[in-house]
């Protein structure tokens, strides 16, 4: 009797005539998937590489750091989700800011437009939670360049760390003429504290500007997404002491080696900045404003406003005039 077995021997000649295609076809995909293989999985060591030094780096700005020759954009998007790479977002709903609606300060900068670094520095808080506890982290922004030039943490919600930043912003600064920049923040109380007002008076920023809303802060608004969202919420932080050095390698990170789409050729800001200082040509020009169909209510600024839909998530565009 015939074994078993045998009942189900083929020739593999007869299968690929039988499905229309040829034994070299097959052998060729084959050797593509293989290669396929190969280069995914070097490609996969460098894109975890880059998620330990920015945990929520996106995968579309993932694809321009890395720039494979061999992929395309779609596609690697594609692959990298399918292998559970694809970033997570927090919504965040804590309040930091208490304005004083008895400032005198108005908006200056809406509809404004920049060509250099130095000319506008936006500010802001935003709050950390650690082990039960909130902590807040204060940034300031040049918002031609995007770099962070001022930061620190804090464990309350007084004007010290705001001061402190400043004191970075300005020591980063040190040989440059500031008295033309304009100073923007929201009216927090810390922002209209006479402690912080007397200190940028003290250094001969008299353009100070303010607003009401988030949207006419947005610069300062969305970095508070990239550096809790890309890198802290990423990292192993268990104490304050932690966080403070966390926070500092976030920012060296977002500064030094992040790229960015809205910089030319995609630049982190610093060196984007090191690219401004030798570049005697054209350079591309920032309108401030953000995205939308119409003005939202409560703006101070006297400018047609564009609201961007998602008002917790401003768009920051650099345009070229």
């Amino acid at each position: 009797m015939r074994s078993k077995c045998h009942e189900y021997l083929f020739s593999m000649n007869a299968l690929y005539s039988t499905v229309g295609v040829s034994k070299q076809s097959v052998h060729q995909y084959l050797a593509r998937q293989e290669l396929f293989l190969e280069r995914l999985s070097s490609l996969r060591k460098e894109v975890d590489a880059i998620r330990r030094e920015h945990g929520g780096c996106g995968l579309e700005k993932m694809y321009g750091m890395l720039s494979p020759d061999w992929i395309g954009r779609d596609r690697f998007i594609e692959v990298f989700q399918e292998l559970g790479y694809r970033v997570q977002r927090k919504r965040s709903g804590h309040r930091t800011t208490y304005p004083d609606r008895h400032s005198t300060y108005f908006n200056l900068i809406e509809g404004m437009l920049v060509w250099d670094v130095n000319q506008v520095w936006q500010t802001d808080i935003t709050y950390y939670w650690l082990d039960g506890e909130h902590y807040y982290l204060t940034f300031i922004i040049d918002v031609y360049s995007r770099r962070i030039v001022g930061h620190a943490a804090s464990s309350s919600l007084r004007v010290d760390a705001n001061l402190k930043a400043l004191e970075k912003a300005f020591s980063l600064r040190e040989s440059v003429d500031l008295r033309q920049l304009i100073h923007h923040s929201d009216r927090g109380s810390q922002f209209t504290s006479k402690r912080y007002i007397e200190f940028l008076l003290g250094r001969k920023i008299t353009r100070i500007s303010m607003c009401d809303i988030a949207q006419e802060n947005a610069y300062g608004e969305r970095i508070h997404g990239t550096i809790k969202g890309e890198y802290l919420r990423y990292w192993n932080i268990k104490s304050f002491s932690s966080l403070c050095k966390s926070l500092d390698r976030a920012v060296d990170n977002y500064n030094t080696k992040r790229s960015h789409n809205h910089l030319f050729r995609r630049m982190p800001p610093a060196k984007y900045e090191e690219w401004l200082s030798s570049n005697t040509q054209r350079r591309p020009r920032v309108i401030i404003y953000t995205e939308g169909l119409e003005k939202l209510k409560g703006a101070s600024s006297p400018n047609k406003l564009y609201p961007t839909k998602d008002l917790r998530n401003p768009i920051c565009p650099m345009v070229l005039s």
